[in-house]
């Protein structure tokens, strides 16, 4: 699934744009992808949900301020106030006002259609080899139900809620600037025609409460950090008897300690000895799969790197996998014991290898010091006499 665009970007304007810049903007934007004037076209179905959407947020203060400093996370879920356009006529029912007389000579929108609630987001961790070969997880999902107490009304039990008088009912006023007719959301019930004097000490009013359910679901072998997996259904409930939202699992997948992922490759540094490389070996590889056997040639040059076809992740979208590439890095000891420098020694004198001298204990080094300094100055004094 692609991931939604900068709400600035879709409405082309800048982050420090003024409120009727960005009105300018959408209005420009919705005229041009409006589906009365592209009949048929999908594409521009798209883009005018899509500005639809932005507008929504970037045109409300507080939404706008929230988007600013958290990005989409910040107005996503039940309590982020983002839209969920799931169908044309959604938009048409917050903005349906300001295309009236563009392209239909009226004011009028076209009827509330039922909207779907709002998504939710779950977190999910794996390793690296749960992701590898996919596997079930039980996951825990916050979102909204009905609250028993006022069977979703928001009203205190006994009472019930009030038409709103600001609107009379419609959950939407209507403003005029110039050709244009904006309809927005009541602001004194907020879109939903009535108001509640008494409400709910459950859900103080919300009709909704917060609960915690548990899911199964089963992860595709392959998925890496940033993908995104949709369970239909399980997201908040709709305010006016739609489809509920959809639940969307964001995946993370830990470091490993020997791996490093690069798409569906991976890499795995093997520490080799200067014998190994020279001679050539068979060393056993860490793999996800257990140990396999990969052989270095002889002559083998430090960091060089040995391609293991299959041996990585597979791909979520289409068959195969990727490879293990495996980089040799030749390990000089720090620690010889006497035959092994002694043996270095002598392979040295055989490619007349100029190398370090055999080391020097410090009572040597201090003795040989304290010497030349007693030869230095019997000289001294010779010269003097």
């Amino acid at each position: 699934m692609a991931a939604k665009r900068d709400y600035y970007e879709v409405l082309s304007v800048s982050r420090t744009a003024t409120d009727s810049e960005i009105s300018a903007s959408y209005r420009k934007l919705a005229i041009k992808y409006h589906p009365d004037k592209n009949p048929g076209d999908e594409d521009a179905v798209v883009k005018f949900k899509e500005a639809a959407e932005a507008y929504e947020v970037l045109s409300d203060s507080d939404k706008r301020s929230r988007y600013d400093r958290f990005g989409h996370a910040g107005v996503d879920g039940p309590q982020g106030g983002a839209p969920h356009f799931g169908d044309i006529n959604d938009i048409f029912e917050a903005f349906g006002g300001i295309f009236g007389d563009v392209f239909n000579g009226s004011g009028g929108g076209r009827g509330r259609g039922r909207r779907q609630g709002s998504d939710v987001r779950a977190d999910v961790t794996l390793e690296l080899r749960e992701a590898a070969r996919g596997v079930k997880k039980e996951i825990q999902i916050s979102r909204h139900t009905r609250c028993e107490s006022c069977a979703g009304s928001g009203a205190r039990k006994g009472s019930k809620p009030e038409t709103c008088r600001y609107c009379g009912g419609r959950g939407q006023v209507i403003q005029s600037t110039g050709i244009f007719r904006m309809q927005t959301t009541c602001p004194s019930c907020h879109g939903s025609g009535t108001v509640i004097q008494d409400p709910c000490g459950d859900c103080r009013g919300e009709g909704y409460v917060l609960e915690r359910v548990a899911r199964e679901i089963q992860i595709p072998a392959g998925v890496d950090t940033g993908t995104r997996l949709r369970i239909t259904g399980e997201g908040d409930p709709s305010p006016n008897g739609g489809p509920a939202g959809d639940c969307y699992c964001f995946i993370t997948v830990k470091d490993h300690p020997l791996f490093q992922r690069d798409g569906q490759n991976l890499i795995c540094t093997m520490p080799i000895s200067y014998s190994q490389a020279a001679l050539g070996a068979e060393i056993d590889v860490p793999t996800l799969d257990g140990q396999e056997p990969l052989k270095v040639p002889a002559g083998t040059q430090p960091n060089t790197v040995f391609r293991m076809k299959g041996k990585g992740m597979p791909d979520p979208r289409v068959r195969g996998k990727g490879d293990l590439l495996v980089q040799v890095h030749v390990d000089v000891p720090t620690k010889l014991t006497k035959k092994q420098e002694q043996l270095l020694r002598e392979l040295a004198e055989e490619e007349h290898a100029n190398v370090s001298p055999h080391r020097k204990s410090f009572f040597d080094k201090l003795k040989d010091y304290l010497t030349g300094e007693e030869e230095a100055s019997a000289e001294n004094e010779g010269k003097a006499r």
